[in-house]
């Protein structure tokens, strides 16, 4: 069994998740607390600044990684964990565009090494992309470990800056992970943009518009929604589809709209309709978003609190995981979640000693 820390920060630009788990990388999954460390505005722009893998990139995935150094230390400081011995760390998408065999998660897993004392697996979509996977979804094999007694089959959610989707059938083998459409990428910038603040608190925004349903047509309307998973996004790829002709409220109603069209056509594409959605990330917090979803799908709808799972800690939580099976060989990825041509293993182990 390790004891292992997890680090996200994704697509989305709000801060670092961190969370501890114990785990022995298979069945066995122990949380062991989490916190959430808000990006200052200024990392927060200067993260802005280098999507797309423009920028001084050099320079931000310093201070990137320095603010998860210090989210490490409030971890086992506020949870008394110095019995940690490996961080899960993902670091920062800037750019993901898998049919180039390219991925790009920035933070310097050297570096954190050095500042925590601890070792440091990061990098570990290269491997999957560059076997011709999509690098994304990486989170279901998590799933699957944490629905261990749930209903099957079971969708899980994730709308983090981009939405995807997990499918879990009855047999630990039935399983299909895929990205869905934006998540919450483009309604933040939206908020951003007409709010001066980073994310539409309660939905406030969205609730008082009205959605152009014929512009959610449009959007749906793009290949990517017929065609067969595993398929994965960049935050980008929807920004054409802004709907900059509208209203504030408008707008952001629409795109709200949006994130729950994709996530409701992903529904062509599961093996066998669900018996329920458990939905994570920071769109369960969006009351808009989840009475949209409950609409519009045909199986009940909840938080995964009502599993008794932390939606705050779960991506960082499957860093740990994935770490830990990372440094004992085992897959991340499989076919059937990002569409590899066999089960792989990755990440770049960084040792602490000597580091």
């Amino acid at each position: 069994m390790t004891l292992a820390i997890g680090l996200m920060s994704g697509t989305s630009i709000d801060g670092i998740d961190a969370a501890a788990l114990e785990t022995d990388g298979v069945g066995v999954v122990m949380p062991h607390g989490a916190l959430t460390l808000p990006y200052e505005p200024v990392l927060r722009e200067r993260i802005r600044s280098v999507l797309g893998g423009r920028g001084d990139l050099v320079v931000v995935e310093a201070q990137l990684t320095e603010a998860h150094a210090r989210a490490v230390e409030m971890l086992i400081s506020r949870y008394g964990l110095q019995g940690a011995s490996l961080i899960g760390f993902h670091g920062h998408t800037v750019l993901h565009r898998p049919w180039e065999r390219r991925t790009w998660q920035i933070g310097d897993g050297a570096l954190l090494a050095r500042l925590t004392g601890l070792d440091v697996v990061n990098d570990f979509r290269s491997a999957d992309v560059a076997s011709g996977g999509q690098g994304a979804p990486f989170v279901p094999l998590f799933h699957r470990a944490m629905a261990a007694g749930l209903e099957r089959p079971l969708a899980i959610v994730n709308i983090g800056g981009v939405a995807n989707v997990t499918w879990l059938g009855r047999n630990d083998d039935d399983i299909l992970a895929f990205d869905t459409g934006p998540g919450n990428a483009l309604l933040d910038d939206w908020a951003l943009r007409h709010l001066g603040r980073p994310v539409d608190d309660n939905g406030a925004l969205a609730r008082g518009g009205a959605v152009d349903e014929r512009h959610v047509a449009v959007f749906l309307a793009h290949p990517f929604f017929a065609a067969l998973p595993p398929k994965s996004l960049d935050r980008d790829d929807f920004a054409r589809f802004v709907p900059r002709h509208l209203s504030p409220a408008d707008g952001a109603a629409t795109l709200a709209a949006m994130t729950v069209a994709g996530i409701a056509a992903a529904r062509r594409h599961f093996p066998q309709p669900v018996a329920r959605w458990l939905v994570t990330g920071g769109g369960r917090r969006n009351p808009v978003l989840m009475a949209m979803l409950a609409a519009r799908l045909d199986a009940p709808v909840a938080a995964v609190e009502t599993a008794g799972w932390d939606g705050d800690a779960l991506e960082a939580q499957a860093f740990a995981y994935l770490a830990v099976r990372s440094v004992k060989g085992l897959p991340l990825s499989l076919p059937q979640t990002t569409g590899v041509a066999m089960p792989m293993t990755g990440g770049r182990l960084h040792r602490a000693r000597g580091a």
